[in-house]
């Protein structure tokens, strides 16, 4: 805990000016204003009906859809439509070529023109390490993994489809993080929707941060546990929460909690922020608690070597009780793990959802995943896999450091890939991104229900196969496209333009 306690841990946060919130509120205030005029005029069949609707025959039954929903969808939603399922068709690398589609009915439908938009800048994907990737000479592993198994297996874990891929997987998995056993799932979203329940149910506690992913909130609903909420990464609101359980105990009965577990995210990924992890962990110590630590986003993307969070702070693996991670993101395959206690683990053998339910990880996947830990580890006999993660750290700090200087509003710890920009207004979403893919840079916008309603922002994955110059084309794009819609709400921007002279005295020759 001494190593972990000298990091340095650097967040930004900053609050817009009121004037930004005030007139965020204002725009979704007209939007609604314009949606329930033109549901008028649709009832009236002056605008033709687009939507789902009940049929006559079924209006005296329950709704079966939600109007409030529907109402956002169709008429705020709808109208930036086109910014969100662009089908790609290339590999999702530092670049990537984009179907070109139009429409001709405001987004209610599309078609595509037939053109390849080529060499759009990929700011969005989760490539970190640059593993998503094409070249023959690194991909020879996973095609001859393909020939000898096939794509599919047919199978779950407990009947027929434990192969000795997944074996191998798992020993590399458990060395890589430095524990006694892990196991590989085939979806990264059902490692924490399926393996919550099994661990926890009637009669737990399950603290959870207010901003973690939908899979862990699925995970902790369906497991039928207590659930209480804390302040994202706020120690005096988990305090309370822990403090409270263990002197009042579940409701009604006042007996003691079977478990109580703490569900956290190693980097979060909507505000780039990074897990507090030293004093969660003395918290849990401290209150006698469990720790389940999803390391989907953090596992290879921060740590010297890309092993999270818990390298991250120099921290031991064993203070985590559960270990979770993905390989959708740093990997550049798919699936997930749990990783720990060799006790921990061989009762997800037996009791997970998914090994008991879900179709096995394809071999070649499994390959993809060996392929690029080896890397990682260096037991390709190669330093690539130190190098990116190297990268990547230099990458991210370049990004952070010029989106500040140029005076925008961004979230997250300095060190964090994830990289949310600011954009508040409603209009300024389809707006933001329009424009950017005009400039060939493909981006990830994201709006109310997915963030606070006054939150819209854009949101940057930088990867270690990012070039200088492709950050700079990126920034220097960010930079005129801030000063046309006004984005740079910042109020500690510093100039990015250095001063003439640094000098303070002067002597002149004569």
């Amino acid at each position: 805990m001494e190593l972990s306690a000298k990091k340095t841990f650097i967040e930004h946060f900053e609050q817009a000016p009121m004037y930004v919130a005030v007139l965020t509120f204002v725009g979704f205030g007209v939007g609604t204003v314009f949606g329930y005029l033109r549901d008028f005029m649709r009832a009236w069949g002056l605008e033709k009906r687009n939507v789902a609707q009940e049929r006559e025959q079924q209006k005296d039954f329950v709704p079966l859809y939600q109007d409030f929903e529907n109402f956002y969808t169709r008429n705020l939603y709808v109208r930036i439509r086109d910014n969100w399922n662009r089908p790609i068709c290339s590999v999702p690398g530092p670049q990537f070529d984009l179907m070109e589609r139009v429409t001709d009915d405001y987004n209610w439908t599309f078609r595509f023109t037939g053109r390849t938009i080529k060499n759009v800048i990929n700011m969005g994907s989760y490539n970190y390490l640059g593993f998503a990737e094409t070249d023959p000479n690194a991909l020879k592993t996973v095609a001859k993994e393909l020939q000898r198994y096939g794509t599919g297996i047919c199978s779950t874990r407990q009947e027929m489809g434990t192969l000795d891929k997944h074996v191998e997987l798992e020993n590399l998995v458990a060395k890589f993080l430095g524990v006694e056993d892990a196991m590989v799932f085939g979806m990264g979203f059902a490692t924490n929707s399926m393996n919550i329940p099994a661990l926890v149910g009637k009669g737990c506690l399950i603290l959870s941060d207010e901003l973690n992913h939908t899979s862990l909130v699925l995970g902790a609903r369906l497991s039928g546990a207590t659930i209480r909420i804390f302040k994202h990464n706020n120690m005096q609101s988990l305090e309370k929460l822990l403090r409270d359980a263990i002197v009042y105990g579940q409701p009604r009965s006042r007996r003691a909690w079977r478990k109580i577990i703490i569900l956290v995210e190693g980097i979060y990924s909507m505000e780039g922020s990074i897990v507090r992890l030293p004093e969660i962990v003395s918290l849990k110590n401290k209150y006698k608690a469990y720790l389940y630590l999803d390391e989907a986003h953090s596992i290879g993307a921060v740590g010297a070597t890309g092993r999270g969070v818990v390298e991250y702070f120099g921290m031991n693996p064993n203070d985590v009780d559960v270990l979770m991670g993905t390989f959708t993101k740093s990997f550049g395959a798919a699936g997930g793990y749990i990783a720990g206690k060799k006790g921990l683990v061989d009762f997800l053998r037996t009791h997970s959802h998914s090994a008991v339910y879900a179709t096995s990880m394809c071999p070649p996947v499994a390959e993809q995943i060996i392929r690029a830990m080896k890397c990682l580890m260096g037991l390709d006999g190669t330093t690539q896999g130190l190098q990116r993660v190297r990268q990547l750290g230099k990458n991210t700090r370049y990004f952070r450091r010029r989106l500040h200087e140029m005076g925008f509003i961004i979230y997250g710890n300095d060190d964090s890939p994830v990289v949310p920009l600011l954009l508040y207004m409603p209009g300024k979403i389809g707006a933001f991104a329009r424009r950017m893919l005009e400039k060939n840079i493909g981006v990830v916008v994201v709006g109310f229900p997915a963030t606070p309603i006054t939150e819209s922002r854009a949101r940057f994955c930088v990867s270690a196969a990012h070039t200088r110059e492709m950050l700079d084309t990126v920034l220097n794009a960010l930079d005129e496209l801030g000063d046309f819609l006004h984005l740079k709400y910042s109020r500690y921007s510093k100039s990015s333009h250095p001063e003439l002279y640094e000098e303070t005295r002067f002597e002149f020759e004569d």
